[in-house]
């Protein structure tokens, strides 16, 4: 065992079968680190990380190892292993937040997590017993990464977590997720170039479905990534 806690190889994936979204995509993830993936928009982030969650049918990869064993993302141990926070997520729009807290720590076999803190630091007091439909984008946002924070998966994955937030909740998620590896890994994907490089211990940037380039401690800063970006404007 090298002491990775995934290791995808040669990862391909399709909406229609021959159009590729991702192509020869592999990947490794060393416990406690904080990993960021960034690319165009169409680079396939989002797809990514929707495989990872086992809410996307169509790839096939030659290789997945969960902590040194062959696994699948839909394998029970996978699943209680990681935890998804998504760009927009309209699931379990009739729970109100310490409902759906609830359920969740019981789907994870884990006891209710005090997450007081985390409410104050997101200034989500007021919003803790409405229903998830009527809260606004950002407030739901918060109800989503208060849940995952709390939780605290051995994988967290965000997908663009700061969109839709406040800049007081913006800084308090740079935060966390600098703070993370204290718990585990996390994995997320960002089109906002401060997320990445005030976070990151490395830095992955996708293009055309593939990994070009990687960068990490002092190589990360927005110079190096929009260079490999090839457009200075986009960012």
């Amino acid at each position: 065992m090298n002491g990775n806690i995934l290791e995808l190889q040669n990862l391909s994936a399709w909406y229609t079968e021959g159009k590729n979204v991702l192509s020869s995509f592999s990947l490794q993830l060393r416990p406690h680190e904080v990993v960021g993936l960034i690319g165009l928009n169409g680079a396939g982030k989002t797809t990514f990380l929707k495989i990872l969650s086992g809410l996307h049918e169509g790839f096939r990869c030659d290789s997945i190892r969960l902590n040194g064993q062959p696994s699948n993302f839909r394998d029970k141990d996978f699943k209680l292993r990681r935890y998804t926070v998504f760009a927009e997520d309209n699931s379990f729009q009739y729970f109100t937040f310490r409902e759906y807290l609830s359920y969740v720590a019981a789907a994870y076999k884990t006891k209710l997590p005090d997450v007081t803190e985390l409410v104050r630091g997101f200034h989500f007091e007021d919003y803790t017993d409405m229903l998830l439909k009527d809260l606004s984008t950002g407030n739901k946002k918060k109800a989503f990464l208060i849940t995952a924070f709390a939780l605290k998966p051995e994988l967290l994955l965000l997908d663009e977590p700061v969109n839709g937030l406040d800049f007081q909740s913006t800084e308090y998620l740079y935060q966390l997720i600098a703070g993370y590896k204290e718990y585990g890994t996390v994995l997320f994907s960002s089109h906002i170039l401060e997320s990445i490089t005030l976070t990151s211990d490395r830095v992955l940037v996708l293009e055309d479905g593939q990994i070009r380039r990687s960068f990490a401690d002092d190589e990360i800063n927005a110079a190096n990534i929009r260079e490999a970006l090839h457009d200075k404007n986009e960012l």
